[in-house]
């Protein structure tokens, strides 16, 4: 799962047992990244 920093804006990778933690400035609020994919949906 990739996530980002809230504070220093640098994409994180969380392991199992890391906990929730950036590594590079140990800010708790991580942000999820979204998918880039578009879905379409028919409407009838």
């Amino acid at each position: 799962m990739s996530y980002k920093c809230s504070r220093c804006k640098r994409d994180v990778e969380l392991d199992e047992y890391g906990g929730v933690r950036c590594p590079y400035c140990g800010h708790r609020v991580l942000l999820k990244e979204r998918a880039g994919d578009v879905k379409t949906i028919d409407v009838e």
